[in-house]
C-alpha cells in the first residue's frame, strides 16, 4: 500500500452548521457540494469531506465512536504568528477551545480547538518541518 492519504472524511451531525464553520469562519472554499456531502482540496493530493454522521456510520456499517476521541487532525503553520491567527480566527467562528497556543517540549509551538462537531484539530508551528508555496507540509527534523 502507498505511503499516503487522500481523503478525510468528517461525522457531523448539522451538515449546513458544519459548512458554516469551516467556510463562513474559516474561509475555506468547497471543492464540489451535494445536499449530502461536501468537498475540500486540502494541500495538494489530499481533501477533507463533511458528511452527516448518521449517513457516514451507515456507510461504515457499525457504530462511530464519539467524534475527536482518538484522532486530531493538524494544521501546521509557517510561523508562531500564524497559528495565534488561525487559532483566534477559529475561536472567532465558533470552535471550542480546547489548549491555547503555547511552546511545547519539543521545540515548537501549539495549541487544540474542537470544531462545532468535537473533531479536535491542532494548531501548530513546527520549526523543523518546511511549508512549500503550495500548502505542502515537508517533514525533515526530530519531531518528524
Amino acid at each position: 500500500m502507498d505511503q499516503r492519504l487522500s481523503l478525510i472524511t468528517l461525522g457531523v451531525s448539522d451538515l449546513a452548521r458544519a459548512r458554516a464553520f469551516y467556510e463562513d469562519g474559516l474561509g475555506w472554499a468547497p471543492l464540489s457540494a451535494e445536499p449530502e456531502i461536501v468537498f475540500y482540496q486540502l494541500a495538494p493530493g489530499v481533501g477533507l469531506a463533511l458528511f452527516p454522521r448518521d449517513d457516514l456510520a451507515k456507510d461504515v456499517g457499525e457504530p462511530l465512536a464519539a467524534p475527536g476521541s482518538a484522532i486530531t487532525l493538524a494544521l501546521n503553520g509557517r510561523s508562531v504568528v500564524e497559528v495565534d491567527q488561525t487559532y483566534a480566527q477559529a475561536i472567532a467562528a465558533g470552535a471550542r477551545a480546547v489548549k491555547a497556543p503555547a511552546p511545547v517540549f519539543w521545540g515548537g509551538y501549539s495549541g487544540y480547538f474542537a470544531d462545532p462537531d468535537g473533531h479536535l484539530w491542532e494548531l501548530a508551528h513546527n520549526p523543523f518541518c518546511e511549508i512549500t508555496p503550495r500548502g505542502e507540509t515537508l517533514f525533515s527534523g526530530p519531531s518528524a
